[in-house]
């Protein structure tokens, strides 16, 4: 980057199917189809590429049916094949799966995603997950759970072999040597021999691990074990913090854990999960947000509130803040117990009520960001410069017309100001974001 340009902020579209507002499908006339309408998401695919993002981000849950999914249509289709659909009708906008690195083979996600870059002339990415949650082990006929340790060896071995067959078949290898009869010369490939606690190989992938060298990498999570995993491996981070000064604090450890291992703390971007509602006046945006905000099922989210708390939903009171000194010891996993951190500190901050709490995006996780294209460009720009982010995973609230209303207006305000692309500069994704 030119020392006289401003730092570029970057922003991926979190694709749901009707938006990240839970009543988002409940505007749309017809949504029954939407969850495996191809040209549906190929079409917001289209969209976020005309506005420049740096990426389409699928995220997936490998499982039947949970809790939500009977509650707002899920987008149920393979998030590769999905993507694979979408390199098709798309040029720049980099492509992120979400796969799975403790079940499965790594062999087959290594050919999927390499295929996937191929097929999108460089626009591949894995989102690599370790969640264990228990649709996904339902689904899969598990009994039980790894502990962190062995969860993080496994999924070491799988990201491993997975790379390492990347760079199986350079492609000075494919010698195309006609006179000779010989299409691959076996002396210059780099054959995977792995044996390890959880995974073997002794391989080659057929092809190239990439278009113009491998996928772009991807992590999400917040456990000490993941930002350990995520800073030693992955190009991005998706995060899940709600104030700025946790997401500061996460970025700066994740950078200097980076730093650690050998690695350009700057090509490891961070980016956190941010929903917004878009107004062209403050009120407006308000207006948009209590609409949906009246479909919703306030008695449900009251339940979901007081579970993720540890607490008795009788002990809420609608209109007061959170009974803060009944608050210190709930229950859950160490995913609830982070999750109910950036509850109780976002709470606590703004001194938000138990009633304006239950329509904050509790199931998504993510920050909400309500106002104008102004406004919302001001907040973007602040966390970035303040150290912490580099740019956001943004949410929209209803499909497509929220995304209009982001792209003409908080995306065109961010290229008024220098901060943001009016155009790609380059053909691939590792490219356009930074971390070549």
């Amino acid at each position: 980057m030119s020392p006289d340009r401003p730092r570029q902020i970057r922003l991926n579209l979190n694709l749901q199917t009707a938006g990240r507002h839970d009543a988002a499908w409940k505007t749309l006339e017809d949504t029954a189809g939407l969850v495996t309408d191809v040209d549906y998401y190929i079409s917001i695919a289209k969209l976020a590429e005309q506005g420049k993002f740096d990426a389409i981000f699928l995220a997936d849950s490998l499982g039947s049916l949970g809790a939500e999914s009977v509650r707002r249509p899920w987008r149920g289709l393979d998030p590769t094949v999905l993507l694979a659909a979408i390199a098709r009708d798309t040029d720049r906008i980099g492509l992120v799966s979400t796969v799975h690195a403790i079940y499965g083979h790594p062999f087959g996600v290594a050919r999927q995603l390499a295929s996937l870059d191929h097929v999108s002339h460089g626009r591949a990415a894995w989102n690599i997950i370790t969640s264990q949650n228990p649709p996904t082990l339902e689904a899969l006929g598990l009994s039980g759970t790894l502990d962190h340790d062995p969860r993080y060896r496994k999924a070491e071995e799988f990201v491993t072999i997975v790379t390492r067959l990347w760079e199986s078949l350079p492609p000075t290898a494919i010698v195309n040597d006609k006179p000779a009869d010989l299409f691959i010369d076996k002396a210059k490939t780099n054959p995977v021999e792995y044996d390890g606690e959880f995974y073997s190989t002794h391989s080659v992938l057929p092809l190239p691990g990439g278009y113009a060298g491998r996928p772009v990498l991807f992590q999400a999570g917040a456990s000490g074990h993941s930002r350990a995993f995520g800073a030693r491996w992955a190009d991005a981070l998706f995060t899940g913090q709600r104030t700025k000064d946790l997401a500061r604090r996460f970025s700066t450890q994740v950078k200097g854990l980076a730093a650690s291992y050998g690695r350009d703390p700057d090509k490891l971007v961070v980016l956190p999960g941010l929903w917004v509602i878009v107004g062209s006046t403050e009120a407006e945006a308000r207006q948009r947000k209590d609409a949906l905000d009246a479909q919703l099922d306030a008695d449900y989210l009251l339940d979901q509130l007081a579970e993720r708390l540890g607490i008795a939903p009788a002990e809420l009171e609608l209109d007061a803040e959170l009974p803060y000194g009944k608050l210190a010891d709930g229950p859950g996993s160490s995913v609830l117990a982070r999750h109910r951190e950036q509850i109780v500190t976002e709470a606590r901050d703004r001194r938000l009520t138990v009633r304006q709490l239950l329509f904050n995006n509790l199931s998504g996780g993510h920050r909400i960001l309500i106002g104008t294209p102004e406004q919302i460009a001001d907040n973007i720009i602040e966390w970035v410069d303040d150290g912490a982010s580099d740019g956001f995973n943004i949410n929209i609230d209803v499909q497509t017309e929220g995304l209009e209303r982001f792209i003409d207006g908080v995306v065109v305000e961010l290229q008024k100001r220098g901060r943001f692309r009016t155009d790609y500069e380059y053909d691939t994704f590792r490219e356009n974001l930074g971390v070549a």
